[in-house]
């Protein structure tokens, strides 16, 4: 995509959006952003060094169902929306005046992103296993060492987030879209690149001219 001034990159929690966003955005000289900034759910409920789980957070993965859980991060992404639409719209008319703007959250999905009308934008969407996403989680939250409770929370939330990533691929795929898996052996360097690759060949927002691109290491 020629002239290309928002770069979307979706995908659910710990895929590793984050990293490779950062990369792609120093690659372009662009600014990085993440949906989070504009709203954020209730967040990840493990413990860290520098923050314990909100009560709130605990409350909401402790109490709800997985159904309930899933539902209740669609229609916030649904409330959300509106202001994404209005941050991808306001920068990409920008032209070459500023900076890009690489913007990354599970809340990019991919039929709203898949209808915007708005020139200058591309959108990616990263996967991974459910055995890399467990890992990840397991490893942040040192689950070995948790107690029963902190256990069943992040039981929860992986619950949670592969559920959501099986919706958006049967989306991404259904549409056709842009997606690259995030497996063992991939570098961030080497997914920027892959991002970069994908980018180039769009020709409208998240679709090439010959459809999408389902990298054979992404989870079916």
């Amino acid at each position: 995509m020629h002239g290309v001034r928002v770069v979307l990159i979706g995908g659910t929690s710990n895929v590793g959006k984050s990293a490779v966003a950062q990369a792609v955005a120093d690659r372009l000289g662009f600014d990085c952003l993440s949906t989070d900034s504009l709203a954020r759910h209730p967040g990840r409920p493990w413990r860290t060094p520098e923050r314990e789980v909100p009560a709130h957070v605990a409350e909401h993965y402790g109490t709800l169902t997985a159904d309930e859980l899933i539902r209740s991060v669609l229609d916030h992404y649904e409330r959300l929306w509106p202001r994404i639409e209005e941050l991808i719209t306001t920068r990409a008319s920008r032209g070459s005046t500023g900076a890009g703007l690489v913007l990354e959250g599970s809340a990019l999905r991919p039929v709203p992103v898949a209808g915007l009308k708005v020139r200058h934008t591309a959108a990616v969407w990263l996967t991974a296993d459910v055995t890399v996403l467990r890992a990840r989680v397991h490893a942040a939250g040192h689950y070995d060492t948790a107690t029963t409770r902190e256990q069943l929370l992040m039981d929860a939330f992986l619950a949670r987030t592969e559920r959501y990533q099986r919706l958006m691929i049967d989306a991404v795929d259904r549409l056709g879209l842009d997606r690259i898996g995030t497996g063992a052996g991939h570098t961030v360097a080497d997914l920027a690149e892959s991002v970069l690759a994908a980018v180039g060949a769009q020709d409208a927002v998240g679709r090439r001219a010959a459809g999408g691109c389902c990298d054979s290491s992404a989870p079916s």
